[in-house]
């Protein structure tokens, strides 16, 4: 028997993903909830376990005596540390070693990598370091929102899970991973949000794809309001004598066309802190 503890899209896509006679092998589900997206997906994994009469608990509210039945635990998108008194399996949303810690499929959008890819490798007390059970990757081909990123991925998030249980009965091994080829992602914050226009164009459009929905979204101080920006298009650079990066260069009928430290971005729509569509009808703004 399987404990799953899951948390977000890619971990509901998954359970619901695997095939129905599979079922019966999980114990529970255990839900995590995340206060920094817009959509943490609990209440979905909540009601796909209630439908299919599967025992499931939030992450604090758990049931020690009916988690204790089962002989192998699984962690998809789990930012919690679990127990190792029996095996677990850990879910990385990267092509391990690369990309070891947190929010790696983040980091590889902004960095522009052709594949991404999720690994499943034994839990040990050092992160994301264990041997790999398995593999899956994709191929990506830009400009990409990170929800489609996601969506992609979790195809591959549930047969990759349909594996691991499929095999759960006998003993799971793995292959070491190599250390030398081992590269690591940050923890984000709020500060991360944040669009650095020192950088350039194509690289801030992918960060703003990277961190939109079902993430916050990217963030720029106009004045002093703090706004938020889902979409961008880069346009070819011209010959600027004083580069000012976020700057406004030109004012289109539909958007800013803004300066970033090489190329220029258009941005139409600005968005609130609540969320609402602002209008802008200066000219003269210095974005930071």
């Amino acid at each position: 028997m399987i404990n799953i503890f899951i948390i977000g899209k890619k971990g509901l896509d998954s359970v619901t993903g695997i095939s129905a006679s599979l079922y019966p092998k999980i114990n529970a589900i255990v839900i995590g909830k995340d206060s920094g997206v817009v959509n943490d997906y609990a209440s979905e994994i909540e009601n796909f376990a209630k439908q299919n009469n599967i025992s499931y608990f939030f992450r604090t509210q758990t049931d020690e005596n009916v988690l204790a039945k089962a002989t192998l635990n699984i962690a998809i998108g789990w930012r919690w540390l679990i127990a190792l008194d029996i095996p677990l399996v850990v879910f990385h949303d990267s092509i391990l070693p690369q990309y070891r810690g947190f929010n790696p499929l983040v980091s590889a959008l902004i960095n522009g990598d052709s594949r991404v890819g999720v690994t499943a490798l034994m839990g040990t007390d050092e992160f994301d370091k264990g041997d790999i059970i398995g593999q899956r990757t994709i191929a990506i081909l830009y400009p990409i929102k990170i929800a489609t990123a996601i969506d992609r991925l979790a195809k591959e998030y549930a047969l990759l899970l349909e594996e691991v249980i499929s095999a759960s009965d006998g003993a799971l091994t793995g292959t070491p991973q190599n250390e030398s080829e081992a590269s690591f992602s940050l923890w984000r914050d709020d500060e991360d949000y944040q669009i650095d226009w020192q950088q350039d164009a194509e690289t801030i459009k992918r960060m703003i794809d990277a961190v939109g929905f079902p993430y916050k979204g990217a963030a720029t101080w106009m004045d002093s309001t703090l706004v938020r920006i889902f979409d961008a298009e880069c346009l070819a650079d011209v010959n600027i004598v004083n580069r000012a990066p976020g700057k406004v260069l030109f004012k289109h009928a539909d958007g800013l066309v803004i300066v970033c430290g090489s190329g220029l971005l258009k941005v139409k729509d600005f968005y609130g802190a609540d969320g609402e569509k602002l209008k802008v009808n200066k000219f003269r703004i210095r974005f930071k």
